[in-house]
């Protein structure tokens, strides 16, 4: 069976202009360059790395929100493109987005029962008002939302409730892939709980698949089937959650694992301190784009572009690890 979501060497440059010298240069912000992995029904794959890593461009190139400088992507068989024409209409009903910050996602001036209900309205014009305010209300009952709440405003709501409107209005026109952009990390730790379970019960109810980015190791462990790691625009390591948290491959992969916090029974773990700051997206260094900050790296990271090699369902890319081992991910022709 095929994926429900193909992505193939996946790129998206900027041009831009570097005040240097006289003049300046002219130069190109590499965001997302050459991501490829797939989601298959009712599957979640996390995507998790530290800011600007590209997490959310990618994000947008899944949905057509921006085109692609290169590569493709595919849902359910059909490509997406960024036209939007009544092709990509058609296909932006089946792929819904929830929003790191529901404030900004919400409009201020419009009470909550109608902001769930414009789905309906833009999707099904034809629906009558009164079956649209029935199924908003059902919908605002599903994601844990009293009725009185109805017609309040945003700014009258808590950050969690917010949240559960948005999630709502994301789950109105019942999609087939929900795209979870730092979904909870606006939010207070005990109601981040309260919405990663609303979504892990929403799912099994519904059946979507998901797309789910975060800089949180802990809550992509929680909420995904896969896992993917990115660096500077690039996967350098993906597998199932626990072959990857539990046993890291790729240098990146372990410093990040590092950093999450154990219980203290369980004894400190050893933390990994990368040097300096990642590099710009501007200036990515050549070879393995991690090797200015790995403690490992010989003269072949640093000329040679590791490619993404799997090894019994677990993929990385690290000249260090992957000797003799056959490519995992074949770039789109």
């Amino acid at each position: 069976m095929s994926p429900l979501l193909q992505v193939r060497d996946l790129k998206r440059h900027y041009e831009v202009h570097i005040p240097e010298g006289l003049f300046g240069r002219k130069a190109s912000l590499k965001a997302v360059d050459g991501v490829s992995f797939s989601i298959e029904k009712g599957r979640t794959l996390g995507l998790v790395g530290e800011s600007g890593c590209g997490k959310s461009t990618t994000a947008k190139l899944v949905l057509g929100l921006i085109p692609a400088t290169a590569g493709t992507v595919e849902f359910a068989g059909t490509r997406v493109t960024a036209r939007h024409d009544a092709q990509w209409r058609a296909m932006r009903r089946r792929m819904q987005m929830i929003y790191q910050d529901p404030l900004g996602a919400l409009d201020r001036r419009l009470p909550v029962i109608t902001q769930i209900a414009e789905p309906f309205e833009i999707h099904n014009p034809e629906m009558p008002a009164a079956e649209r305010t029935e199924r908003s209300a059902l919908l605002m009952d599903s994601v844990g939302l009293r009725p009185d709440m109805a017609m309040r405003y945003p700014h009258e709501l808590s950050g969690g409730q917010r949240q559960r409107v948005v999630i709502a209005r994301a789950l109105a026109l019942e999609p087939d892939l929900l795209v979870c952009d730092e979904p909870v990390s606006a939010l207070d730790v005990s109601i981040q709980a309260q919405v990663l379970n609303l979504l892990d019960d929403l799912r099994e109810r519904t059946g979507f698949a998901a797309l789910f980015i975060s800089h949180d190791l802990k809550v992509v462990r929680q909420m995904s089937d896969q896992v993917a790691v990115m660096y500077l625009g690039r996967i350098v390591e993906s597998g199932l959650p626990e072959d990857v948290f539990r046993r890291p491959q790729h240098p990146y992969t372990k410093a990040l694992v590092s950093a999450i916090p154990t219980p203290a029974r369980r004894g400190k773990r050893e933390r990994i301190v990368l040097e300096g700051d990642p590099p710009s997206p501007v200036d990515v260094p050549p070879g393995c784009s991690f090797h200015t900050r790995c403690p490992i790296a010989q003269a072949s990271c640093r000329n040679q572009v590791p490619q993404l090699i799997e090894s019994g369902g677990h993929a990385v890319a690290c000249h260090l690890v992957n000797e003799g081992a056959a490519p995992a991910v074949q770039a789109a022709e």
